[in-house]
């Protein structure tokens, strides 16, 4: 597992689990990232490179309930995304930290 100030990364292994395979990841995404524990969606975005989306959505509590105009708008983005994985491209660390001020103090 290695960290950057934008984002953690995590290190794992493709490893057999009875007739199927299956990813081993270390203990601490399991336990920073529990949504992602029961089924998932793997979308294959370029060569080398997946999506992976938690099936079942966490929780919210009544202060969180749901915009409707965000959900119905990261709803198009995710089929965009689908449809058109070569069009996605990685976020580098300048454009990660325009952005973070950009969004600075918004809540």
């Amino acid at each position: 597992m290695s960290t950057t100030s934008e984002q953690k990364q995590y290190e794992g292994s493709v490893t057999p689990v009875g007739n199927s395979t299956g990813l081993r990841m270390p203990k601490a995404f399991w336990t920073e990232h529990p949504e992602f524990i029961g089924k998932v969606r793997l979308t294959v975005v370029a060569e080398g490179q997946v999506l992976l989306t938690a099936a079942r959505q966490p929780r919210r509590t009544r202060k969180e309930e749901q915009d409707p105009v965000m959900g119905s708008f990261l709803q198009f983005i995710e089929k965009e995304m689908i449809a058109h994985p070569e069009l996605i491209e990685p976020a580098d660390a300048d454009q990660l930290r325009r952005i973070g001020k950009l969004v600075k103090g918004v809540r």
